[in-house]
């Protein structure tokens, strides 16, 4: 574990760096370095400037790691596409460079899915497993043909109105509320990347699963899953469950972006996994009854 005792915690530092010849976009927010920094990997299309209010919610002390996959946001296209092997691969060697040994590792929707590969081939350098709004891969179940659709491009990210239209069926939870505020916080949250990067991120993860691997993940793992997620219905986080020997499932009502729209409520959550002496004592925390039901 890096420990860096003379940054102030909260400063985050926004820069690129040169990894494997290709170059990245990261940000590192400091801690005070009494903790295992935690590593995020966002979802698709997405750039690491989406997840700041989650990271501000985060306990200041903890040390927070953030990057642009190839081809979004910051980070320029590659030359050719990639897949989750060869990006798990990248992420280790952007450790390397940053100086980090060990981390814990925390995932959202397609970010999910290399998190889970991650914690897989670099199991020596991932303590805990964090898996948000995520899924198996290939093999889950999936959502309707016409939230599936809307994801086959990024227009929802060059066009705030088009976001605007499609966040409450796409994304669930807040967005059905406030389509406009949900629209309006992504676009001045994420920064766009090339379209060509968009369907890298496709291609990255087409035809692969998890399913056969996550019997054999060591990580305690907390897996969050709202109630009111159309694009990875509830069945998959039970999957998970079901599957990773030491995990613990935690429902909240919300939809698919609730970890940045509702930070404050889930930021805790996170902490309290991260930092429990005995992850497998906390309990799987089911949905409580809707007030309105």
């Amino acid at each position: 574990m890096l420990i860096r005792r003379n940054k102030p915690a909260t400063q985050t530092e926004l820069r690129s760096i040169v990894v494997a010849g290709r170059q990245l976009r990261v940000a590192v927010r400091h801690g005070d370095g009494t903790r295992v920094p935690l590593l995020l990997f966002n979802g698709i299309g997405a750039s690491l400037d989406l997840l700041e209010p989650f990271v501000d919610a985060l306990d200041p002390a903890l040390e927070v790691i953030r990057f642009d996959v190839p081809g979004v946001g910051g980070s320029p296209l590659p030359v050719r596409p990639y897949r989750f092997t060869g990006l798990c691969r990248l992420t280790s060697q952007m450790l390397d460079t940053l100086g980090y040994d060990t981390v814990d590792v925390l995932g959202i929707s397609w970010g999910g899915g290399v998190a889970q590969h991650f914690a897989f081939t670099a199991r020596r350098r991932c303590r805990r497993l964090v898996l948000v709004s995520t899924a198996t891969g290939a093999i889950m179940v999936p959502a309707r043909p016409a939230v599936l659709i809307r994801m086959i491009t990024p227009r929802r990210y060059l066009d705030p109105e088009h976001m605007q239209q499609v966040a409450p069926s796409l994304y669930g939870g807040s967005a059905r509320d406030d389509p406009d505020w949900v629209a309006a916080m992504m676009h001045a949250q994420s920064r766009v990347g090339s379209p060509r990067g968009y369907l890298y991120q496709l291609l990255a993860g087409t035809g692969w699963t998890s399913l056969p691997f996550l019997p054999l993940l060591r990580q305690r793992t907390l897996i969050l899953a709202g109630d009111d997620d159309p694009l990875i219905p509830l069945a998959n986080a039970r999957l998970l469950r079901r599957l990773i020997p030491h995990s613990r499932l935690h429902v909240y009502h919300g939809g698919h972006l609730s970890l940045v729209t509702e930070a404050a409520e889930l930021a805790p959550v996170v902490d309290r996994f991260l930092t429990a002496a005995d992850p497998a004592a906390i309990p799987d925390h089911p949905p409580a009854p809707r007030r309105d039901s």
